[in-house]
């Protein structure tokens, strides 16, 4: 699968190297191509760099995970996306993409994608390596989009993830938003460090 990540930092570049083990081509959208060290911190044919206009263009599934203050500068730039799954792996706990309320929204109202809420409860080493020995942390996910959601479950599986939880529509995105800051105040600022992660377990 083409897979855009929009925003190669740290989620956008743990999800990047996670998608390319499992066999998927990476087209990282970036402001400047030219760098010569791209190579050397992306190495390997599964890379491809592109603008974000132009990797959003060439792909099948596009992930968003830029900072807050880049996302409705950066959306505008890629133009419509009618008929893409775009999933949104942003928060805007701290801050909105004003005038939205969310990445989501901001992903919908501009672009027209089939939008999803997803890869944005836990921190980005978990998105790399899902696993905490045997056990396979879950993955959770909000929108509107059936088409969105199931491609997306499919890919969190594909990157290690246990159980892929539905929190519901777009009513949830706040929600999963919300659960998202759960596990910063936990890992952050209650000090119990990166290395936690959530899994639904059942009786």
């Amino acid at each position: 699968m083409k897979i855009a990540i929009i925003g190669a930092g740290n989620v956008g570049g743990a999800l990047a190297r996670n998608f390319a083990a499992k066999g998927h081509q990476i087209l990282l959208g970036l402001r400047d191509t030219q760098d010569p060290g791209l190579k050397k911190n992306w190495p390997g044919e599964a890379f491809h760099f592109h603008s974000p206009a132009e990797a959003a263009r060439q792909a099948e599934v596009i992930i968003m995970a830029l900072p807050v203050p880049a996302i409705v500068p950066v959306l505008e730039s890629l133009g419509d996306l009618s008929g893409k799954v775009a999933i949104d792996a942003t928060n805007s706990v701290f801050a909105k993409p004003a005038p939205y309320a969310s990445g989501y929204e901001a992903l919908k109202t501009i672009n027209g994608a089939d939008a999803i809420k997803c890869f944005n409860t836990t921190g980005f080493e978990n998105m790399q390596n899902p696993a905490y020995g045997d056990t396979a942390i879950d993955m959770f996910i909000a929108g509107g989009s059936e088409k969105a959601k199931a491609t997306a479950s499919q890919l969190a599986r594909e990157a290690g993830f246990g159980a892929v939880y539905d929190f519901g529509g777009e009513d949830k995105v706040a929600l999963i938003e919300s659960f998202a800051l759960a596990w910063i105040n936990l890992a952050i600022m209650q000090k119990e460090g990166r290395d936690i992660a959530f899994k639904v377990l059942h009786r």
